[in-house]
């Protein structure tokens, strides 16, 4: 494996921390700034605000590493984290907090440019294997993330930004020193920056139209794994009286699934199935795991979910696969830009949705979003039927057999 993707995979994996260090301790964190609660508006504004500022910025950091090159966009942003986990570990107000989570956002989104240079070095035959390992590493960080934020929040709340600042000032040195330019800046026709509003990356889609069917599944992935993502914490600690270590090790588990699935099982399934057997396969395994969730009555049977719940997310880096193949060079970081911000986009409205629901619901039916959720997945099914017929229309295109 060359020594940049080395690199990218750690700036992939690094965002990811970032990302899961905050699930076990965001109580704790509020708290810590000075607010008693943790369970009102300050929980859910806290995730949606990270998700939205990925959905302004992604595109731009796309685009402007199309025009510019990948490596002075990642280098940028590298930069700004690791100063930014520093302003987050001695931010005093929960104002602050926000101000540091907002520029979280803004240098996370890089993940675009981290995918569209994967696109780059890589043959499109081998795109789907390198972007199953892609999310085996956000898999990893994962794993570490809420291990940091379950175990070292107990020593002291603030102590993993410090670590995360660290390790993104060594990602920075890697990545000036091991990742190469591999897109000259004037190269090519380079799409025109989108602009810095909610409605930009909605303008941007109308680039794209003949991948709207794939672009709706993808949506659909999204908002369903939100709801794991959002009422983990609240439903183990309701249900099981989960301490935050112990939700630290469960999203650990989770994460050491994920990986294994994403790292070593999504080629071989897309060769095995096919791109739709392979989502077929995928939504069915993670329908089950929600369904499972909805109905359970003790704590072990969270973590025998476990593997379903990681064949479920195999089919984010299949349609990734999907998606970069039928789009030229050109327009890569374009297009893995508005993925990202779009995902984003359903990660801001997404927490609010599902909290309000799940909180609803608690004193009759706990399990009501997981049941939602999984029947979410049948509109998946006119979508795929869709981007079946679609593929003539958008050359060169990748089957949907």
């Amino acid at each position: 494996m060359p020594r940049s993707l080395l690199a990218i995979f750690m700036t992939l994996a690094i965002d990811a921390i970032g990302m899961g260090l905050i699930m076990p301790i965001l109580p704790a964190l509020i708290r810590d700034a000075g607010h008693l609660t943790a369970t009102g508006w300050q929980y859910g504004a806290l995730l949606s605000l990270y998700a939205a500022m990925q959905f302004l910025f992604a595109p731009v950091l796309g685009a402007l590493s199309d025009r510019y090159g990948r490596r002075p966009v990642l280098l940028i942003s590298i930069s700004g984290a690791a100063v930014d986990y520093l302003f987050m570990a001695f931010a005093p107000s929960l104002a602050l907090l926000f101000v540091g989570r907002a520029i979280s956002g803004i240098t996370g989104a890089n993940m675009a440019v981290a995918s569209a240079y994967i696109s780059d070095i890589t043959p499109e035959e081998g795109r789907a294997k390198r972007f199953g390992q892609m999310s085996a590493i956000l898999g990893l960080g994962f794993v570490i993330g809420p291990m940091l934020g379950g175990f070292l929040g107990e020593i002291w709340v603030r102590a993993p930004f410090l670590l995360a600042a660290g390790l993104n000032a060594l990602n920075l040195l890697l990545t000036f020193l091991l990742v190469p330019e591999t897109r000259a800046p004037g190269t090519g026709q380079a799409a025109a920056l989108p602009r810095m509003s909610l409605s930009g990356p909605l303008t941007a889609l109308r680039n794209f139209r003949p991948l709207w069917a794939l672009i709706g599944v993808t949506l659909i992935f999204a908002f369903v794994g939100e709801v794991a993502g959002t009422i983990w914490v609240p439903f183990v600690e309701d249900g099981f009286q989960w301490s935050g270590q112990m939700i630290g090790i469960s999203l650990t588990c989770f994460g050491v699934f994920h990986a294994a699935v994403q790292g070593l099982l999504v080629g071989p399934m897309r060769r095995r199935f096919g791109a739709r057997g392979a989502l077929l396969l995928a939504m069915t395994c993670d329908g089950a795991a929600y369904v499972g969730m909805a109905l359970i009555g003790q704590g072990w049977m969270a973590f025998a979910l476990m593997p379903l719940f990681a064949l479920g997310g195999s089919a984010m880096p299949i349609l990734q696969s999907e998606l970069s193949e039928r789009v030229d060079g050109d327009r890569q970081g374009a297009l893995m830009g508005l993925i990202t911000s779009l995902t984003s986009f359903v990660s801001i409205f997404g927490p609010v949705t599902i909290s309000l629901i799940y909180f609803a619901s608690r004193p009759h039916f706990p399990g009501l979003i997981w049941v939602l959720a999984a029947a979410g997945y049948l509109l998946c099914l006119p979508l795929l039927r869709r981007a079946t017929k679609d593929r003539a229309a958008a050359p060169p295109a990748a089957s949907l057999p």
